[in-house]
């Protein structure tokens, strides 16, 4: 078995080094996510900073691991207490062919995603790039490369953002655990754990993202999550943080759900394809084209970004169904992303066929079920000075009469797929109310 190193003074890993409290739902501890203590308006440097983020709206999370290699999910070692010795087997099958991060990264762009996060390190401590605090990482094992430097070489190729996830919980380290209630092993992991942060931040040139995982054991005064702030934005100024070291950061990071933030909080919902993040062989529950769209528009309506995952398997590939989903989801979006980059956040939002996106006082009508020759919306406050099929073809007729607004002259049969777009251009900023048109909309006498 392959001799482990944790850090330079030669700590060995063991299984017996991790303690029974790992035993426990490491998540118990995590707060929310999504929901921090700060509900300040953002400032004016993180309104520079994360700009190209809002205008963004669409990313891709890649989890790549050596849980790629188990292929039974990405908790497999916590969820099915595999010792630390049995688990560190699996680096003789992670190995990843050269050329698999620009296969991620065209596929990111085919799908009209604008940029990439991708696992440095996940929960099971091994890294994906060439660090010299412990020799549990690519380039000693599996690969025998550095991940993370093919991966920002190639979302640079082919012009995307480029993030890293990193997460705090570490099941690998003998101190992960320990540092709960040992003061020496606090030290020990919290330098540890600064030491790898500052070599993400320093030898891979500009990064735009920083993606904290799971706080667990610590609090942000346990982790020095001020100072670690610090030391990022010292290294790279124009980076943006969530909020999972427990401070608030610049985004929030609603998971599996769509949750909009108040008071111009920024917020990202990130997603499965499946119900994998990393790669589970027999996951196959995968998300259509049409629900990834959908949940697009949403965040995109609600002023949020939609990071959507796929999940390698371990030779680097995608599996089929992943790139099936997204590149017909790429190519709605070769039309469809002008609807989406750039959105303002949009106030109508209540349809039983439809959701909607707008920029200024155009409002799109994403219509997912198709009903037919005509659509309506109920309470539009503004006048429609115009209505299109985004994909081109004749004026459409519409009629307005302080409560509905009815749109006619559409085929039977919808002209685009999976959704199809209406543009409309309104006299100013469009609004919905329904409780005008429940309460004041005339109805007919008793008896009738």
């Amino acid at each position: 078995m392959p001799d482990f190193s944790v850090d330079r003074r030669g700590l060995m890993i063991a299984a017996a080094a991790v303690p029974a409290v790992l035993a426990a739902n490491p998540a118990a501890s995590q707060p929310p996510p999504g929901r921090d203590p700060s509900g300040a308006a953002p400032t004016a440097d993180q309104q520079r900073r994360m700009k190209w983020w809002h205008d963004a709206k669409f990313g891709m999370f890649i989890h790549f691991g050596l849980y790629a290699a188990h292929g039974r999910h990405e908790w497999a070692m916590e969820d099915e207490a595999i010792p630390v010795m049995d688990y560190q087997k699996f680096t003789a099958g992670f190995n990843p062919a050269p050329g698999s991060a620009r296969g991620w990264a065209r596929l990111a762009k085919a799908a009209g995603m604008k940029y990439m996060v991708l696992t440095s390190k996940h929960h099971e401590g091994f890294c994906n790039w060439d660090t010299k605090l412990t020799n549990y990482n690519s380039v000693n094992y599996g690969p025998k490369r550095d991940v993370i430097r093919e991966f920002v070489e190639a979302g640079r190729a082919e012009g995307l953002r480029v993030g890293f996830y990193y997460s705090l919980m570490d099941w690998h380290h003998p101190d992960g655990a320990r540092c709960q209630d040992d003061p020496a092993a606090r030290r020990r992991f919290v330098d540890y754990t600064h030491g790898l942060i500052r070599e993400l931040m320093t030898n891979y040139g500009k990064i735009d993202v920083l993606w904290y995982d799971v706080s667990w054991p610590l609090d942000a005064e346990g982790w020095e999550s001020e100072k670690m702030n610090q030391m990022v934005f010292g290294l790279q100024p124009d980076i943006i943080v969530n909020n999972r070291n427990r401070l608030a950061g610049d985004f929030s990071t609603p998971e599996q759900t769509i949750r909009a933030e108040t008071g111009g909080r920024a917020w990202e919902s990130c997603m499965t394809l499946n119900d994998s993040w990393g790669y589970q062989r027999a996951d196959d529950n995968w998300k259509d084209p049409r629900t990834v769209i959908r949940n697009l528009i949403t965040c995109a309506r609600d002023g949020g970004n939609y990071l959507l995952n796929i999940g390698p398997q371990p030779d680097g590939g995608i599996p089929p169904e992943s790139v099936r989903i997204l590149t017909e989801v790429g190519q709605w979006m070769k039309t469809g992303g002008q609807t989406i980059y750039g959105a303002d956040p949009c106030k109508v939002s209540r349809n039983t066929y439809a959701n909607f996106t707008r920029k200024g006082n155009t409002l799109y009508m994403h219509v997912y079920f198709w009903p037919g020759r005509d659509v309506s919306i109920s309470g539009l406050r503004q006048k429609v000075l115009s209505a299109k099929l985004l994909k081109g073809g004749p004026a459409l007729a519409v009629t307005q009469d302080g409560y509905r607004t009815l749109i006619t002259g559409l085929p039977d049969k919808a002209p685009d797929s999976p959704v199809t777009t209406i543009v409309l251009e309104c006299d100013d900023t469009p609004k919905q109310d329904t409780d005008f048109v429940r309460i004041n909309k005339p109805r007919a006498g008793v008896g009738l």
